[in-house]
């Protein structure tokens, strides 16, 4: 699985990634601020673009900081699911609740502890293979339900040859015996009849009540 590493620091940058790899994290990309991990995140809408599945978020950096980065990646719904672990110094419960409020799945202290670091990553993964999953299955399910109403359509839906008499209008159904075409038609479909008179049958029944 992809992780990123955003922050303004090569030589933190390079110790995550460091640490990540001695974990058996291999698949790590770095970014050296919250724009270039915006930009770069902004790819992964396109179909060939590879999956990002964790961010690994330093909180404090210039322009644009962790936290305003992690709001900006959860307003977006492709991206709202991939956990972000925010990196950080500032511990203070206001900090953390403020991270916690833009969307941050989890934080990690600095110095960064290589125990501490895999654990909440491990973890962090681990939820993501989950959320992935019930993603395919919900689409999996979506896409079966629509193969269903299809199907259900098809079948309310007449097609081929119908044997209809030409005399007095029953059709044959597929026993053979010959049915009312308002029966037929009621059981191989949903239509609904409202019945009434038309006019030519209104002039042949009451000749003396429509006169034209």
């Amino acid at each position: 699985m992809s992780i990123l590493i955003v922050d303004d620091s090569q030589d933190q940058r390079l110790l995550l990634q460091t640490l990540l790899h001695q974990a058996g994290y291999l698949d790590v990309v770095t970014a050296e601020s919250a724009a270039v991990a915006l930009a770069r995140l902004s790819e992964l809408s396109e179909p060939q673009s590879p999956a990002i599945d964790l961010i690994l978020m330093d909180y404090l950096m210039p322009e644009i900081d962790g936290v305003a980065a992690c709001r900006l990646i959860k307003s977006r719904p492709h991206l709202r699911d991939i956990p972000i672990i925010m990196v950080t110094a500032k511990n203070d419960p206001s900090n953390l609740k403020e991270a916690f409020d833009a969307g941050a799945t989890d934080y990690i202290n600095k110095p960064v502890n290589r125990v501490e670091l895999q654990a909440r990553v491990s973890s962090a993964l681990a939820l993501k293979r989950e959320m992935d999953c019930r993603k395919a299955k919900e689409q999996e399910l979506r896409a079966s339900n629509e193969e269903l109403q299809r199907a259900l359509r098809e079948v309310k839906t007449l097609r081929g040859l119908i044997p209809i008499c030409a005399s007095c209008k029953k059709i044959r159904n597929d026993l053979g015996a010959w049915q009312q075409l308002e029966e037929y038609l009621r059981e191989h479909s949903e239509a609904e009849f409202s019945h009434g008179l038309c006019a030519p049958c209104i002039k042949k029944l009451y000749p003396g009540v429509y006169e034209h």
